[in-house]
């Protein structure tokens, strides 16, 4: 499946995602896409989709869909991807966007991120763009056993993507991996 997500991810047209710096979308680099929050560089988008280890059969909640970026590649390798945004506007651009690409294994939600979508669970994979303090329980909650969650934990500063797995009896295992900055998780 590594190989497959890389081969799909080389020819993205990430631009498709970006109101502004079009120009530049080839660049390794995070872009402002309004409202305060990025778009990621594509080397961490996929290196945040490897370390999920995503196979075809997976549920996965995605918590920030932002400008639908990471969506994109989730819900190319997935079963079915439930995605929440907190900002409307994005949250309507980005379901626009998906779904002229012709996704249908995609489920959409504005609301808060924090609180997941416990509708829809248990999942095997959940994928926080954005830094709480701490994992927030409700997204534990939702990860079935034997599931992995990808988020960064830290202050605004200071910031460690963290790999959650949550094994069999429902014991969790975190391991950090490295360092990153990501917009605040919000949980009002």
């Amino acid at each position: 499946m590594e190989e497959q997500i890389r081969r799909y991810f080389r020819q993205m047209d990430r631009s498709f995602y970006m109101t502004d710096y079009k120009e530049q979308a080839h660049l390794n680099r995070a872009f402002p896409i309004g409202h305060g929050q990025t778009i990621s560089q594509p080397s961490l988008v996929l290196d945040m989709t490897l370390a999920l280890d995503l196979h075809p059969q997976h549920k996965v909640l995605e918590i920030g869909t932002g400008s639908g970026f990471q969506t994109d590649i989730l819900a190319a390798h997935a079963e079915k991807v439930y995605t929440v945004e907190r900002i409307e506007e994005l949250y309507l651009e980005a379901k626009r966007k998906l779904t002229a690409k012709g996704f249908t294994n995609i489920h959409f939600k504005h609301g808060n991120g924090s609180e997941g979508w416990a509708e829809a669970a248990p999942f095997d994979r959940i994928m926080v763009t954005a830094a709480g303090a701490a994992i927030p329980q409700a997204l534990l909650d939702q990860l079935r056993p034997e599931g992995k969650m990808l988020i960064p934990v830290g202050e605004m500063d200071m910031q460690r993507l963290t790999l959650a797995e949550k094994n069999q009896d429902g014991k969790i295992r975190t391991q950090p991996l490295h360092y990153v900055q990501f917009v605040k998780l919000y949980d009002e």
